[in-house]
């Protein structure tokens, strides 16, 4: 059950997705997150960041909405409070990303620089490259392979451990091209999709902002899409995430051409998902026949 995700080790390949899991030690009361292959904590920023007022998330048929705003405590305050316990899970098998967050290349550079310095534990970091950049109009740090390939330009340099990139859904082959030629080692796909949520009654929008992020099943088919997409343009492995709630999903993004997956919103509504899914990945490995996970890797049959 073993895979490695770009350099990240991880004795299988469930894995859960930023900013649905805290920093791990919230969901130990469930079960025991050493099981799993990977956690990536919940994005951090060189400084800390309050985030957008509430309310920040609603639920959507199959799935939620957020506008949470990547509210965080800062690498700083993530160590501080937390990485006792992140060094204590790599200990016990379960390999740690770190993501880092930021609304310009500069804070991009300045959070991974801290997460270098601060996080000695840590097998990876990734980079949240969906994140509006706040000095050209909130336009996606990442939305187009320029600004993509600026931002892994600038930051690759600084990071000595293997370097994830977490994309936008949008234009995914191109960027996921545009990432790897400047020395991505593995990405992460899909991010949220943006829409809309309108209280009919007071003709308001249900988050603090006009629009969202979508997740859940409602995004699941449209995720195995990208990640096969993405997974026919580059080379290095992908983590595929978007609805990822059964073993049977992360199987279809697995067969699509995903090393690893993530689960998210499941996270919320059923927080033994991830560990649940671990062992029906192993079932259904052994029922198609292979003894190596890797096996399966992309191999659907279009």
């Amino acid at each position: 059950m073993s895979v490695d995700l770009g350099g990240v080790r991880m004795a299988n390949p469930v894995s859960t997705a930023s900013g649905t899991f805290g920093f791990g030690e919230q969901f130990e009361g469930f079960f025991d997150v050493a099981r799993l292959g990977a956690i990536t904590t919940k994005g951090c920023s060189a400084v800390p960041w309050d985030g957008n007022p509430a309310p920040r998330m609603c639920e959507v048929p199959s799935g939620m909405m957020n506008t949470v705003g990547l509210a965080n405590p800062g690498v700083a305050g993530m160590v501080e409070q937390y990485g006792a316990y992140l060094a204590g899970l790599e200990e016990r098998g379960c390999r740690v990303i770190v993501q880092a967050a930021g609304h310009s290349v500069d804070e991009y550079v300045a959070a991974v620089e801290l997460i270098e310095e601060l996080c000695p534990w840590a097998s990876g970091v990734e980079m949240n490259i969906s994140c509006p950049n706040i000095a050209r109009g909130g336009a996606l740090v990442g939305g187009t392979p320029e600004s993509a390939a600026e931002v892994v330009r600038a930051v690759r340099p600084r990071v000595r451990r293997p370097l994830l990139v977490k994309m936008a859904p949008v234009r995914v082959d191109e960027i996921a091209r545009a990432c790897e030629a400047e020395g991505a080692d593995a990405l992460s796909l899909i991010n949220t999709l943006n829409g809309m949520s309108i209280d009919v009654r007071t003709r308001r929008s249900r988050l603090s902002k006009p629009t969202g992020g979508v997740s859940g099943p409602a995004v699941h088919a449209i995720a195995v899409r990208m990640v096969w997409e993405a997974a026919q343009a580059v080379k290095i492995p992908i983590n595929g995430m978007g609805g990822v709630a059964t073993w049977r999903d992360a199987a279809e993004m697995i067969l699509a051409g995903a090393t690893s997956v993530s689960v998210g919103t499941a996270s919320f509504y059923d927080p033994t998902a991830a560990s649940d899914i671990v062992d029906g990945l192993a079932a259904w490995a052994a029922e198609q026949g292979a003894t190596d996970i890797n096996e399966l890797i992309g191999a659907v049959e279009c």
